[in-house]
């Protein structure tokens, strides 16, 4: 059987017997890839931390019947340490990964790839909230699955905006004659907010009041678990109000 390289992100890990694990890896190239790494949990092991979770390495797979076999491990990214060691950045990043998990069931991208490293790295230097960091991800990780919420126009008319309601179930932000009884209206600053974390624009994200920053975390945890159709279990650990 073949032998393979890749970068990979490490998303989850379980026990295997008593000295291996088995890895779920979101890959640049091959798409999301379950192995096992043998001796991993041995104080001796020549790269078991390099396969924590939240780690990118460079690894060499071997290509088993059901599950791949690791052969090799290059750290790329040593995020896990930093990340947690602080309970924020912590839940959050579990978030992301769950995430990925999910978005990635059929088929992944090298987009998905680089766009949950660049979450990762923002998350393990402290670069912003982060809350807004897992905001901003879970947003354009939505985009490049094909489920980009329409914050522009009508998501059920095409009616141009800003609006005044944001329906997960309807696609986004809708105008006043799409919104279902009883719909929630948005503030323009929140709106607003929505679009700042899709774009990356992190000087209007960073200075948005906190409870601008709270109301979109909710409509974007919302809008993310109605289209995962199954809830993000990590998400009721994460905090909207958290210090950088």
């Amino acid at each position: 059987m073949p032998t393979y390289r890749d970068e990979v992100v490490v998303l989850r890990t379980h026990k295997l017997g008593e000295a291996d694990r088995i890895l779920t890896l979101l890959s640049r190239r091959h798409g999301k890839i379950r192995a096992v790494a043998k001796g991993v949990r041995r104080t001796s092991s020549r790269f078991g931390a390099r396969l924590e979770p939240f780690m990118v390495a460079d690894v060499q797979l071997y290509q088993g019947r059901s599950l791949d076999i690791v052969q090799q491990a290059e750290s790329l990214g040593s995020y896990g340490a930093d990340i947690a060691v602080h309970y924020d950045r912590y839940t959050s990043a579990h978030a992301m990964v769950e995430a990925a998990d999910r978005l990635n069931e059929a088929e992944a991208t090298p987009q998905q790839y680089l766009l949950l490293v660049g979450g990762l790295r923002a998350l393990a230097r402290g670069e912003h909230a982060s809350r807004s960091i897992l905001d901003s991800y879970l947003l354009r990780a939505m985009a490049l699955s094909g489920w980009a919420p329409g914050l522009g126009e009508c998501a059920r008319c095409g009616r141009p905006g800003p609006h005044d309601y944001f329906v997960a179930q309807l696609g986004g932000a809708v105008c006043a004659e799409c919104a279902p009884v009883g719909s929630a209206r948005i503030a323009s600053a929140t709106s607003a907010l929505l679009g700042a974390l899709m774009a990356g624009e992190w000087d209007d994200v960073d200075a948005a009041s906190a409870g601008t920053t709270a109301s979109a975390s909710g409509l974007i945890a919302a809008y993310a678990q109605w289209h995962l159709e199954r809830g993000i279990r990590s998400l009721s650990h994460v905090s909207s109000g958290e210090e950088r």
